[in-house]
């Protein structure tokens, strides 16, 4: 069962949990489990998706109970307007205190669309909170680095987090396609914990029906303390 983040008429938004595809998909057709038909059987009403998070991704994800609401709520996500999300990730190394990442994006290669090719603005804001290092060699050094950030994108783009960590060489640790095998498996085995480290922690946005300010918030789960012993600020 799915942790309920918020319910009305209009919108339900549930604690995702790493691992859970938000819908089928060709790509992963192996997996039987989605979040949209669990929070359908949950809530026994249709459901419809406004964003997505990668299958890796924990934290809050929306969903509308109207067709025409999640139309909406689908056209505010893709252009960035109007709302704010902000995530957790740990990423390797240790990046500057706080900027800010302007690099446009391509979409994604499995995009039938044929302006797949153009390069879309997109902007991704990040803080640092903590910084660590673990025990555990990384090339020629003896330790590794590793930062746990705030984000927010400033835009939608797919993959925008990820692949904009991974453009300023602070790859979000655990990711299989933009970060380095070797490394991310050592720190899985170190942790004893392997998954991609990267949280929905809040959104925030104008009910699209009534106006009123939202603020749904999922705060990173137990697994996030197995980080704390290595603190170095």
């Amino acid at each position: 069962m799915l942790k309920i983040l918020y319910l009305d008429d209009y919108l339900a938004s549930v604690d995702k949990p790493a691992g859970l595809l938000v819908h089928r998909t060709g790509l992963d057709a192996g997996e039987t489990r989605f979040a949209l038909q669990m929070l359908r059987d949950q809530l026994g009403r249709p459901v419809w998706p406004v964003h997505r998070l990668d299958k890796g991704t924990s934290g809050v994800l929306l969903f509308a109970l109207h067709a025409e609401v999640a139309a909406l709520l689908g056209q505010r996500f893709e252009s960035g307007n109007g709302l704010r999300k902000t995530y957790h990730a740990m990423v390797r190394g240790w990046p500057a205190a706080h900027g800010l990442i302007d690099h446009p994006l391509k979409r994604m290669d499995d995009d039938a669309r044929p302006e797949r090719t153009t390069l879309q603005d997109a902007r991704t804001s990040f803080q640092a909170l903590v910084r660590h290092t673990l025990p555990v060699a990384h090339g020629p050094y003896a330790t590794t680095r590793v930062a746990r950030l705030a984000l927010q994108p400033l835009s939608g783009r797919r993959h925008q987090l990820r692949r904009h960590l991974k453009h300023i060489a602070h790859p979000i640790v655990g990711d299989a396609t933009h970060g380095k095998g070797p490394l991310n498996r050592a720190l899985a085995a170190h942790l004893g914990l392997q998954r991609l480290w990267l949280h929905a922690v809040a959104l925030e946005l104008d009910h699209p029906v009534h106006g009123t300010p939202l603020r749904i918030e999922a705060p990173p789960g137990a697994e996030w303390d197995l980080w704390n012993p290595y603190r170095v600020d």
